[in-house]
């Protein structure tokens, strides 16, 4: 086989393991049973009309324009990659992003293929670890978003709770929030706020930021509002007791996370070290390390490794993740 028909049948295989990965590690949701409990409890409350729920916000439409792109068919097979970026705060639609990593595993694939005495084997590699960059990227900046997210909820809960009882509406008290607060909490109460101004319920404004946000305290002050609205009682001391609920949570995941640091720190290195070794190998020994490329027993080994590695992954990932 010529080299060039080596990079494009490589540069098709990566394209298609970046694709299988934002599939993979992106799933639709992230919500456990007692959300999905919550989320349904709130759903029950009356409409605004007999349409109210049939049609989406155009806010969160993208207008009035129904036309399908190419691109938007083939991204259409992952949902969740819409919902991240949102979550993330990332100015990008899914073709755009998919497109982005596409376009570092084919730079991947090319430069490992021009690089002198590089085999063109290592192209696909090098392709699928570009190729994941951009998607790790997103994951790390959707993850820190969310934690400040659920950090400074218990200070918007209470400044909230301070608007009602200085005879401020509740709606009020959104646009306090969304002016007096930092990013991103000021983002998410701000477009509630707006939504409603737009002349959208609030249950459904509060309901989409539920949605929006997969955090089991925004979801529990969601159902609390939507409640207190249909049955009465007193909204404040409502939000003070959520408040302190997730405060105390907060201290037990920082005490969750000191208790599983060792073990964290221990599956970074396990993982590490079988690909630093076999870099530090290629380059002292290079026809040594080659022998995982051309002897059959070795290829099996090397399929053995990279299984058992991902198996190794999964399970330590099992171990140090505790929710809370």
């Amino acid at each position: 086989m010529t080299p060039i028909l080596v990079i494009i049948a490589a540069g098709i295989g990566c394209a298609s393991l970046v694709a299988f990965a934002v599939t993979a590690f992106m799933p639709g949701s992230d919500s456990t049973q007692a959300e999905d409990r919550l989320q349904e409890l709130a759903r029950r409350r009356p409409k605004g009309g007999a349409d109210a729920g049939d049609e989406p916000s155009l806010l969160l439409a993208g207008g009035l324009d129904d036309s399908k792109h190419w691109s938007h068919v083939i991204t259409g097979s992952v949902p969740a990659l819409g919902t991240y970026l949102e979550q993330a705060n990332i100015r990008l639609t899914p073709p755009q992003f998919m497109g982005i990593c596409a376009g570092a595993c084919g730079a991947g694939v090319i430069i490992a293929s021009l690089t002198p005495g590089l085999p063109i084997i290592f192209a696909p590699f090098a392709g699928l670890i570009l190729g994941v960059v951009p998607m790790a990227w997103l994951k790390m900046a959707r993850a820190r978003r969310l934690g400040l997210l659920g950090r400074q909820l218990p200070e918007a809960l209470e400044l909230l709770g301070r608007s009602l009882r200085a005879g401020h509406s509740l709606a009020a008290g959104f646009g306090l929030i969304a002016s007096e607060m930092s990013e991103p909490i000021s983002v998410e109460f701000g477009r509630v706020f707006q939504e409603q101004n737009f002349g959208i319920p609030l249950e459904e404004a509060l309901d989409d930021m539920a949605d929006r946000v997969p955090n089991m305290d925004v979801r529990f002050f969601a159902t609390a509002v939507i409640l207190q609205r249909q049955t009465g009682g007193d909204l404040a001391e409502i939000l003070d007791k959520i408040g302190h609920l997730v405060r105390e949570r907060i201290q037990i995941l920082g005490q969750v996370q000191a208790l599983t640091g060792e073990g964290r720190l221990s599956g970074i290195v396990l993982l590490a070290m079988p690909p630093l070794l076999f870099f530090v190998m290629l380059w002292m020994n290079k026809e040594y390390i080659m022998k995982l490329f051309n002897d059959p027993i070795g290829q099996k080994l090397l399929v053995v490794a990279i299984v058992t590695q991902v198996i190794g992954a999964l399970v330590i990932r099992k171990i140090v993740t505790i929710k809370v």
